[in-house]
């Protein structure tokens, strides 16, 4: 998966936006909440669930995310070597828990609800 196409993906979930941070990483937010990460050299994290953590981590597919594995994020070094169709996947995934701690009124105004 390109960059280019990470980003499309991200911010064709709903109500997903956009902003640089961090000296030029592409950061992903839900409500104003995080859900992916991709930095100026195609490495990127994500947020995931608990049995996603354990099994991308055990399997080496991807490694704790620095400073964010204790929130179960985990980051992959090599955007471009991995399958699009299950990088859109884990966006999805990031995305949907993320949005799922909103709050209610958050919700209702993104049109989450």
């Amino acid at each position: 998966m390109t960059p280019d196409a990470f980003k499309a993906a991200a911010l064709a979930l709903p109500a997903a936006t956009y902003v640089v941070q961090w000296g030029g990483a592409d950061v992903f937010k839900v409500g104003g909440k995080i859900f992916a990460v991709m930095d100026l050299g195609g490495a990127f994290s994500i947020k995931v669930s608990d049995i996603a953590y354990e099994a991308l981590t055990e399997s080496g597919a991807a490694r704790p995310a620095p400073y964010l594995a204790r929130a179960k994020w985990v980051a992959f070094d090599d955007l471009e070597s991995l399958n699009g169709a299950e990088v859109s996947g884990w966006l999805a995934n990031a995305h949907a828990l993320v949005a799922a701690k909103l709050t209610r009124a958050v919700k209702r105004e993104l049109g989450l609800s």
